[in-house]
């Protein structure tokens, strides 16, 4: 537990020093990158079995999904990935970054605010206030609830598939000893062009450590490190 608010608080904290607005709106759909669709459409499911979990007092389950939604898909993964878009000042991209993410971190302190009342309230109160909303304190604040309008299920789908493999080659990486510093070739084949595009590049820049990479139909190096996950093949040159 102890570790669990260590993590939030230094989230809050990077997420305050980015944030630039008096006041937080969520953006229309049409504006939102595949990252801000997942994590809305992620919080928006927990959020639903949070309170179908709560209604059915089955307190420590909804705990266990509040722990792993915050840990590793916000924490891990869904801020990882707004770091550059947050060094973009100015833009518009940069703004939807900011709304999205205050947006989802009040709803996470309100998720966790009967759990962990005085964190969530110390955090909620240094926020942005939501737009249409104008309470002082989370206790009075209203508490999260499904919404359709916020379910992105394909989006979620293709984020799924990118961090599957993302995460293949961060293993295999691993296993043979290769330092995040040693950038590599990704040459990618896949049949699922909604997901393995120009636009999903800087993920692999990002959080695989990658040089380039080339999406292609097939790899004539029969030496490349071959790794399958996420609805593709993978091919890292030995070299």
């Amino acid at each position: 537990a102890r570790n669990f608010n260590n993590k939030i608080w230094n989230a809050a904290r990077f997420v305050l020093m980015n944030l630039e607005l008096e006041e937080i709106s969520l953006p229309d759909a049409a504006d939102l990158e595949i990252e801000d669709k997942w994590i809305l459409s992620r919080l928006n499911t927990v959020t639903k079995e949070v309170c179908d979990n709560l209604d059915h007092y089955e307190l420590g389950i909804a705990l266990a999904k509040l722990y792993d939604f915050v840990w590793s898909e916000f924490c891990d993964w869904y801020i990882e990935l707004l770091k550059p878009r947050f060094a973009d000042k100015g833009s518009k991209t940069n703004v939807v970054a900011q709304n999205t993410i205050g947006y989802v971190l009040i709803g996470i302190m309100k998720l966790l605010h009967p759990y962990m009342p005085f964190i969530t309230e110390e955090i909620y109160a240094s926020l942005p206030t939501l737009k249409a909303e104008s309470s002082e304190s989370i206790m009075i604040s209203t508490y999260p609830a499904y919404k359709e309008e916020l379910s992105f299920v394909q989006d979620e789908e293709r984020m799924e598939k990118l961090i599957d493999l993302i995460r293949a080659i961060r293993n295999r990486r691993a296993e043979m000893n290769v330092p995040p510093s040693k950038k590599a070739q990704l040459y990618v084949v896949s049949e699922r062009s909604d997901v393995y595009n120009e636009n999903t590049v800087r993920f692999f820049e990002k959080l695989a450590s990658a040089s380039s990479v080339t999406y292609c139909g097939t790899v004539e190096d029969k030496t490349a490190v071959q790794i399958v996950a996420g609805g593709a093949t993978v091919f890292i040159p030995m070299g």
